[in-house]
């Protein structure tokens, strides 16, 4: 062990495989009330797509401060993944997720009663900064409970909840618009459902077990070894005890952790290109569609209450395609080669879409043709690319600093996210559909070439024997 790097070629614990029984069960039970983490993820950041209009009215609000409501929510994600990767690795996965689901219940309280703009922004910031302490936190939760067989599949649930959640806030803004478009206060309805799955999240982790990795960083070996028993088989899990031990003792030998081993090149790169991973997936545009649908649809052709409905197809659409990824391909394709296959793929469909916005004249074709294309779109992002991005973050970085580099990455993705967001209505009012889609286009060829020079494969081996790998400079 020197100059901070860890051994390479150890010899590994062989891991029995994988049986059937209680434990697989009781793994899937935690997945799903984890994910309710994403759940809210998904449904706090879709529900402002038709929210946004009635709230715009009730609360008087102008171009600036309408991107500001949205885009103060993203802010505060950026805060909540850097602040929430560091309390992950401090006190905890399970403890970290009680104390998010408090902050989705004040925030979504404190924006279902803002009587002006001086309060929901900061109720925003709260909410967004349970987001994003959520997009770190159950990621990394999961992939580390997960046996190496299943951990595309039960992390990538993580993914497959956001745009359950997103879908459902269309769904949902829909039907009480449909039901109580004419109050007021339509907009708060929409807000206050969130307060159910928060509850859900906080009552549900309390009976959750600690991971068991993080269980290990802090010298407590026997309850890691109880916690892995209660989801492997026993033969399994004391086999993972023995790998993650052995890995845990060179890291601490070698100070992994912290802010100093970015002076380490292989763990500085391992930042790098997770920050530049995670930009790329916000800059595809896929958030724009999925925070600004109905105002898109609007521009494209569609009517305010044609467009609100017409939106729920982008929701839908996202189920399926990220349903596919996680139950049928995520643990058979390559992450490299999936992510990149989803980088050619959405660049293409922003080629098609700068066409037909620039093409075609205004009216009911346009305006179907543009649904379709983005409604293409997001099925091509969810099947190739949130699935993969996300379940590769939470697997590239060593055991010591997973929760600190999985929040820097996101917290990069969060502030890129917010950059967009809050610029979208001006460039689209300016530019046009065509400007903003010819910016993805010409931004996607870049991400492409980054993604094939840069990007290492994180599937099928296990989390320490890829930290080993990365360590001896093997990122190809």
């Amino acid at each position: 062990m020197t100059h901070g790097f860890l051994t390479t070629g150890a010899s590994h614990v062989s891991l029995p495989p994988l049986t059937a029984g209680p434990h697989q069960r009781r793994l899937d039970l935690i997945a799903i009330v984890a994910t309710l983490g994403g759940l809210l993820f998904g449904y706090d950041t879709g529900v402002i797509n038709g929210a946004l209009e009635p709230m715009k009215e009730d609360l008087g609000l102008t171009t600036v401060t309408e991107g500001a409501v949205t885009a103060t929510l993203l802010v505060g994600a950026a805060l909540g993944a850097a602040v929430g990767g560091r309390m992950s690795d401090s006190i905890g996965r399970k403890k970290s997720l009680i104390v998010i689901a408090l902050l989705f219940t004040i925030g979504t309280l404190g924006g279902v009663f803002a009587p002006n703009i001086d309060v929901m922004l900061p109720a925003r910031v709260i909410l967004g900064f349970a987001v994003g302490a959520a997009s770190v936190t159950v990621p990394v939760y999961l992939s580390e409970l997960a046996p190496t067989e299943r951990r595309g599949s039960l992390s990538g649930r993580n993914e497959l909840a956001i745009v359950v959640g997103q879908a459902a806030a269309f769904a949902i803004n829909a039907l009480i618009y449909s039901l109580w478009g004419d109050h007021a206060g339509v907009w708060r309805y929409m807000l206050v459902v969130a307060a159910v799955p928060a509850a859900a999240l906080f009552i549900g982790m309390l009976r959750m077990p600690e991971s068991p990795r993080w269980l290990i960083t802090q010298a407590r070996h026997e309850d890691a070894l109880a916690v892995l028993m209660r989801v492997r088989s026993e033969e399994r899990a004391r086999a993972e005890i023995a790998e993650v031990e052995h890995l845990a003792e060179e890291e601490a030998q070698a100070h992994v952790g912290g802010l100093s081993p970015l002076g380490v090149p292989w763990i500085r790169r391992l930042v790098l290109i997770g920050c530049g991973l995670a930009a790329a997936q916000q800059l595809t545009g896929v958030n724009s569609i999925m925070y600004y649908g109905t105002q898109m649809l609007q521009e494209a052709g569609f009517s305010s209450s044609a467009a609100i409905v017409a939106n729920i197809a982008n929701g839908v659409t996202a189920v399926i395609g990220g349903s596919i990824c996680l139950f049928l391909l995520i643990d058979r394709v390559p992450r490299r080669s999936f992510i990149l296959w989803g980088f050619i793929s959405t660049t293409t469909v922003h080629g098609c879409i700068v066409l037909a916005a620039s093409s075609l004249p205004e009216g009911t074709t346009r305006a179907i043709v543009i649904l379709a294309l983005s409604v293409t779109f997001v099925f091509f992002v969810q099947l190739t690319l949130n699935v993969p991005v996300w379940v590769c973050l939470s697997e590239m970085f060593p055991l010591r600093l997973r929760g600190f580099g999985m929040g820097v990455s996101v917290m990069v993705m969060w502030l890129v996210n917010a950059g967009l967001t809050f610029a979208f209505p001006s460039v689209v009012a300016f530019a046009g559909l065509q400007g903003v889609f010819g910016i993805f286009l010409a931004v996607g060829i870049v991400i492409i070439l980054f993604v094939w020079k840069f990007l290492p494969n994180t599937s099928g081996r296990s989390l320490e024997e890829l930290e080993e790998s990365f360590a001896a400079g093997h990122f190809r």
